[in-house]
Order: C-alpha cells, then structure tokens, then sequence
C-alpha cells in the first residue's frame, strides 16, 4: 500500500487532438476563433431575450437558459485545449481532471433535460394552445430548469461516485483534449471492467430515456398537427426543425459515445468536439436563422446599440482621445 501511495498519479498529460506540431499554430486560431463565436453567438442570443419585451415567453425564457449552459459546455474544456496548443507538454492536475469530469457531465445532464423541457413548451404551445399561458407560468418555466440542473448534478454525483477512489498509479495518458470518463476510468490500476460498464449505463439511461421521451414529443406534435390546416402544419413545421435539428446534433454523439463505448480514440475525439464545440455554435445560428421574431429583435437590439456613426464615433475617440 505505500509503493501504492508513493507512485500515485497526480497529474494526466492529455495527448489531445493532434501531435502534429505543425497543426498546432492552426488549431490554435480555428479554435479560438470558434469559441469567441460561441461566446458572442449565445451571449446575443440571452441578451436579446432578456431586453426584448416581446421575447419574455416560455419558449425564449428556455431557449436563452439553453445559450447559457451551451456556454458553460463549450467553457469546461475548451480554453484550456486552446492553450494547449501553444505548449509542448499538455497535464492536467488530477484535481483539475475530476472536476472537468464533473463539469461536462453536470452540463451535458442538465442540456438533456432542457431539451426536454423545451419540447414539452412546443407540445403544449401547438397541441394545447388555448391553456399554454396558464400551463406554461413563469414558476413552471423556473421549475423546469431547476429540474434540468438538479437531474444534471444527480447525474454528475453519480458518474463521480464510480471514479472517485479509483487508484491511479501507473499510466496518465488520456488519449483526448480533456479528462474523457470513460478514458479516464482504464487508466487505473486494476479491473475497471464492471466499472466502465456502470458508467455507460448510467450515461446511457439519462441519454436514451431523454432521447425517447423526445422523439415521443415530437411525434405526439406532429401526429396533432396533421389533423389541421396546411398553414398550421407548415408554421409548426418550421419551429420543429429548428428543434429536432438541435436534439440531433446534440443527442448524436453523446449517444454514439456512451451506447457504442467500444469506438476508435479517434472517433471519440471527433465526436468530442462536436458536442463541446461545434453543437454549442449552431444552436444559436439554427435558431435565429429560421425564427423571424429573434431575427427583427436582434435587428432592433442593432439599431438600438449601433446606431449609425455610433460605431465609427468610438473608434474615432479611442484613437485620437484628444480631437475635438
């Protein structure tokens, strides 16, 4: 037990996306450039909500809680990969390393169930109009997140209870750009097996169940909308694909990865960024792009904010503080 002690792991290189050194600078700009986009996409997004009187509504209210933990997904691992790219040698402490792990699980629970919460609004908004306001109250709305967050860190808790006392005291090489779980849990020194199974099972439940329970939604909307008029079924239509085409591009790999946890590192890599980076980019991009109401409330958020010379003004009186 004390040689035990005295070679445990207290730090993991991370061999992250590429070792090619030549890649690096590139990254570097491809991924910075990424996540200041994430950061102003979803920043607009909440900004806009929340000064838009018109916006103030159930489906806003859960659409800019959506911006907010779509920031916190892509800000767990994100600037530290970036500032990887500018060093050799890329560790993490095994401190660092849990709490990454607690904190992507954390996000990545509590979207799930935001999804969910945002399909039961559109359900009861298409199929149950005339009561929505009274259903969808602004204490349901809270109520809603606080479950989203709670399911969230009961889901984190439980991931962590699995690693937590695990002993690592021979390899530290995780074979991605942040502290992956599953990648995690073979690094220690013994038979993980039963464990890394429990850990895809609990994964794959929150997963798989909010999946279903979503793809149930959507069809029961769909299927409702059917028996009306043309006009209703193409305005429903249209807020539905923004929908589903976010639970896709969200749902894909986090089930990819923890219902079929035998894939290649290099796919899991892939995958890795595409729900930390590039899912958290195009929800905002999807959902303004085919709302109309967002679009003419970013538009007047503009020309509230950036009026004309406003902008050339600032820059004029930030270069020649002096000029008259």
């Amino acid at each position: 037990m004390n040689g035990t002690n005295q070679s445990r792991v207290t730090e993991f290189v991370l061999l992250g996306l590429s070792s090619s050194k030549e890649l690096q600078p590139l990254f570097f700009l491809i991924f910075s450039l990424l996540y200041l986009a994430i950061l102003l996409g979803n920043f607009l997004i909440i900004l806009t909500v929340t000064s838009e009187s018109r916006l103030h509504t159930p489906m806003y209210f859960l659409l800019a809680n959506l911006s907010f933990v779509d920031i916190c997904v892509a800000s767990f691992a994100t600037p530290k990969m970036i500032a990887d790219f500018l060093v050799e040698r890329k560790t993490i402490s095994y401190d660092a390393c849990l709490a990454q792990i607690f904190f992507v699980h954390l996000f990545t629970g509590s979207e799930m169930v935001l999804l969910v919460s945002m399909a039961y609004d559109r359900y009861v908004a298409i199929c149950k109009p005339l009561h929505y306001m009274t259903i969808m109250s602004r204490r349901v709305c809270i109520i809603l997140v606080l479950i989203s967050w709670c399911v969230g860190f009961i889901h984190t808790t439980s991931q962590l209870a699995f690693t937590v006392n695990l002993p690592f005291c021979g390899p530290n090489q995780v074979d991605s750009f942040f502290c992956d779980l599953p990648l995690v849990t073979k690094l220690a020194c013994l038979d993980t097996y039963v464990v890394s199974l429990l850990i895809v099972a609990d994964s794959g439940f929150l997963s798989m169940s909010s999946f279903l329970l979503l793809v149930v939604s959507y069809t029961v909307i769909l299927v409702t909308v059917r028996s009306r008029s043309s006009a209703s079924m193409a305005k429903a239509r249209s807020t539905l694909t923004a929908h589903i085409t976010v639970v896709t591009l969200f749902f894909g790999p986090c089930i990819f990865i923890y219902v079929w946890p035998f894939s290649s590192y290099s796919i899991d890599k892939i995958l890795a960024v595409f729900y930390t980076i590039f899912t958290p980019i195009l929800n905002p991009a999807i959902y303004t792009l085919r709302n109309k109401e967002m679009k003419a409330a970013m538009s007047k958020l503009k020309s509230q904010y950036l009026k004309p010379g406003q902008v050339s003004a600032v820059i004029r009186n930030v270069l020649f503080p002096e000029a008259k």
